[in-house]
């Protein structure tokens, strides 16, 4: 047998029919729609495990992804609001820088934004601590000698 009928032999009995020449009797070498169909749903056990494999890792790669990380922010944030104490620098949500001067309630907070000058904001809008182990740099006199 040549090469080339070898690779045709071999061609007709992947996509499931019988070489030529050698049909059974009363058939034809193409394939119907009835044996297609057997053929997909008759597919392998493995491919079916695959799928169903890939189908439980998504949620549980979304779980690492998105969930655990929001989680952990969450107790960080919640830790930091119970550690706030007098004479600590926060800022809030919406960018006020203050010190902290009291505590109202268990939800709210006096801070000091300028002398003499205190708001009370909720203890859920304080973002966190500001970093005061550097010294603030102090700010050039804008006016030019001339």
């Amino acid at each position: 047998m040549s090469y080339s009928a070898l690779m045709a032999h071999a061609g007709f009995l992947l996509a499931g029919t019988s070489s030529p020449g050698t049909n059974p009797p009363g058939t034809t070498g193409a394939t119907t729609a009835s044996t297609a169909a057997e053929d997909d749903n008759g597919g392998s056990a493995v491919g079916a495990i695959v799928q169903l494999g890939i189908l439980l890792l998504i949620p549980v790669g979304m779980y690492f992804l998105m969930i655990r990380p929001q989680r952990r922010r969450m107790r960080e944030q919640q830790s930091l609001q119970k550690e706030l104490g007098i004479g600590d620098e926060i800022v809030t949500n919406s960018g006020i820088y203050g010190f902290i001067t009291g505590f109202e309630n268990d939800d709210r907070v006096w801070v000091e934004i300028d002398d003499d000058v205190q708001i009370r904001v909720a203890r859920a809008a304080i973002q966190g601590k500001t970093d005061t182990s550097t010294p603030a740099t102090e700010s050039t006199d804008r006016t030019t000698s001339s």
